[in-house]
């Protein structure tokens, strides 16, 4: 709740439980004068809050609208969520983006499947408030988008698992290229990492579409078979976006 108050995000109500109420006091001088107070009974506030242990007072707030131009402002580092299904890894992307300096996320739509939305429950959540700070753009599908990055200068990293390598035929949504290792992109300039589905990974049109693919060596690559088959997508995400930092002199 606090989060959500500091984040400048147009709060339209508050809506407090009976126990919930002690803490309106604390938050009184963050709550917009516009913002209606909605009060309810401690049982009812669990029924609709999504959480185990509410803590009674939760915000109904309107995130902004991003556009393409708040992607790429400064130098462009833009994480697209092409595809990703889970909530929970949509969040910890988003997450992890602002952590290590990006500037923006897009949600897209991928070969027919769409991305779980940012503003979900569990996303946001997942998200710890960074989904209420960070640029995200939503409906859009992942080829225009690409298109329009092209257009803007900014170069595409397509994701990929390691072992494509050793076996180029396994994973046909990989580069037809030999992939990158992580520090060999040069992030510094304006870049854009592509992420796919978590269990289909990116749609092989897509992945041709990008500038390049990019891998992140692990300890069996070549290795059949390999007893770690990929990375979860926002661990590997988190990786990439590492180097990006890294770089770029954010770490």
């Amino acid at each position: 709740m606090e989060t959500a108050l500091h984040s400048h995000t147009e709060i339209i109500a508050v809506l407090v439980s009976d126990s919930g109420s002690r803490h309106l006091r604390s938050l009184a001088g963050l709550i917009p004068s516009g913002a209606r107070i909605l009060c309810t009974t401690d049982r009812l506030f669990a029924q609709i809050s999504g959480t185990e242990a509410p803590q009674g007072i939760a915000a109904l707030l309107r995130p902004h609208v991003a556009t393409f131009d708040d992607l790429v402002c400064g130098t462009p580092l833009v994480v697209i969520m092409a595809g990703l299904q889970d909530p929970g890894n949509v969040g910890a992307l988003i997450r992890t983006a602002e952590a290590f300096g990006a500037t923006g996320v897009a949600a897209c739509i991928a070969g027919g499947t769409g991305t779980a939305n940012p503003f979900g429950p569990k996303a946001l959540r997942a998200s710890a408030g960074s989904a209420l700070r960070l640029p995200i753009l939503r409906g859009i599908t992942a080829p225009v988008l690409l298109a329009q990055l092209r257009v803007a200068g900014v170069r595409v990293y397509a994701a990929c698992p390691d072992d494509v390598r050793s076996d180029p035929g396994r994973h046909l949504s990989c580069s037809p290229h030999e992939p990158l290792a992580p520090w060999d992109v040069d992030w510094r300039a304006p870049s854009a990492l592509l992420m796919g589905n978590e269990g289909a990974g990116l749609p092989p049109d897509l992945v041709r579409s990008a500038d390049a693919a990019v891998r992140i060596p692990q300890a069996y690559a070549g290795v059949t078979p390999a007893p770690v088959d990929s990375l979860n997508v926002a661990v590997a995400g988190g990786v990439l976006l590492y180097e990006a930092a890294r770089q770029r002199g954010l770490t």
